[in-house]
This record gives structure tokens, sequence and C-alpha cells, in this order.
């Protein structure tokens, strides 16, 4: 899809506006295969089948502040899965301000349940999809992975996700995440706690593979720190990745680099699982 053909969002932050204008650049021809999941522009998702599917999945969520951002964003992640027999998918959802919590978690709930009732189209297991995503989309597959709460509702399996890979993700809003502005996604005052990851691991959560930039934003990772020990502690598989020379942009790009610092340790982290 067009980047012009969707609804306006937010004029971007200059640091935003570099981000979109490299992963753009990154991801310049390349193509998915795709599909509305709800009728909104942003209620969309785009596949990229490997040419020899192993039957692995990895579902990827852009990030943008919850109010900026196109599942575009993520296309250049896609090659150096395929090449490696995992199919990609890049999963957009509506925006803040006019869109607020829980829109957004809902919309990707939606975008799993059509994922898991077409996988076998792209040679995919439906029980091996990996859910992942940067920034606020590492927020948003975070949340839904330790959540077990909306997938009897949703006539899903209770291990849909099988693995959640977040870069450089965002697991707390309360008085500790070190966040000095409220995120305008989260809407009314007391939805802190309900969209904080750290604060809804339900039971034994899914294997988590988390990565930051050594140089990302401190506060995230402070949080990246405290989520591995509030998963290990809920009895999870849990491992931390910290990107070294990467900040909150940087660790972004390293989710397309095949010979990169992320990609290898991501690909074998689900071999394993």
């Amino acid at each position: 899809m067009r980047i012009d053909d969707y609804p306006p969002q937010e004029p971007p932050s200059d640091n935003a506006r570099s981000y979109s204008d490299e992963v753009m650049r990154l991801g310049a021809g390349l193509d998915g295969i795709e599909r509305r999941y709800a009728a909104d522009p942003y209620q969309s998702l785009a596949v990229f089948r490997a040419s020899a599917p192993n039957g692995t999945l990895l579902a990827f969520m852009h990030g943008g502040g919850w109010t900026n951002g196109y599942k575009e964003w993520m296309a250049f992640m896609a090659p150096a899965f395929t090449a490696a027999g995992v199919t990609f998918a890049t999963i957009g959802y509506r925006l803040a301000p006019m869109h607020v919590f829980p829109t957004g978690t809902d919309d990707v709930i939606a975008a799993m349940v059509w994922l898991h009732g077409h996988a076998a189209e792209f040679g995919c297991n439906p029980a091996r999809i990996f859910l992942g995503g940067h920034s606020a989309g590492g927020h948003y597959a975070a949340l839904l992975a330790v959540r077990r709460d909306w997938q009897a509702g949703a006539d899903q399996p209770r291990d849909i996700i099988r693995g959640c890979l977040p870069i450089s993700g965002v697991y707390d809003f309360g008085p500790q995440s070190g966040i000095t502005a409220r995120p305008r996604f989260l809407g009314a005052a007391g939805n802190e706690t309900a969209a904080s990851p750290i604060d809804n691991i339900q039971d034994q959560p899914p294997p988590f593979l988390l990565a930051h930039g050594d140089q990302d934003f401190p506060h995230l990772m402070r949080q990246a720190e405290r989520m591995e020990t509030a998963l290990q502690a809920a009895g999870g598989d849990v491992e931390r990745l910290v990107l070294n020379g990467r900040n909150h942009f940087t660790a972004s790009y390293a989710g397309g680099e095949a010979d990169g610092p992320w990609v290898p340790n991501a690909l074998a982290w689900m071999t394993g699982r």
C-alpha cells in the first residue's frame, strides 16, 4: 500500500522522520501480499512468503510512539528471514490520538487471528507463529504475549504466540517507568496498569527474546532489565540481547541485517523453540 493512500498522521519529530526515511529506503521495492484484517486502512498486514518455507512465521509491528508509523516500515526486515525459510508478516494498527487503548491491542489480536487462520496458505504451521515489534510495536507484542485472557474470547489456542521478540520495547507505564510524558494512546487515566506488560504476566509466559541497544533510551534499557526479571520470576524462558553500538533507531535497523547482531540470534532462538 502506498503511504500516500493512508489517512494522515500527526507530524513526526525530526528523529522519527529520519528513521521513517531510512526504513523506507531499506525496504524499497519489497512488496508483500497485502491483506486487510478489518475495514480501516491501518488494519492491514503484508505477508512475505519464504521461497522454501520451514513452517515458521514471524509477525512484526512498527514503532512510532503509538501516533506514527506504517506496516511498510518493517518490510526491510523480510529478506533476512525469508532467505532462512521464515515467512515474515508486518502488521499495521490504528494510531493515537484518534484511537486510544485498547484499540491497538484489539487490532493486533484481530491480525493474529487472521494469521493463525491463514498460516497454511503461506506454508506456515499455525502452531509456530512468533510475534515481535520495535518500540511501540514491541509493547503491543509483549502485552499480547504475557496476557492469557484474550485467546479464548477470540477462539484461539492459549499458546497461539509461540514466542515473543521485542526490540527496544516498552514494558511499563507506571511510576517506575521513567517515561517523562504520558503517552496519549493510553487514553483515560488508570489505563497505565492494564497497558503495562510487566503488570500483566498471567501464569507462565511464552518464551521471550528481549533486545535493545546499549545506547538505547535509558528508561527502556532499565525497563528491559526489569521485564527480564519479572518473566523469569513467572517461570518464563527469557533471554536478553544487548546490541552493542546501537541506539533506539539503529537497533531497529539490525532487524534486517542478515549478518548483524540480531537476525542470526533471532533465527537460532526461534529454531530452538
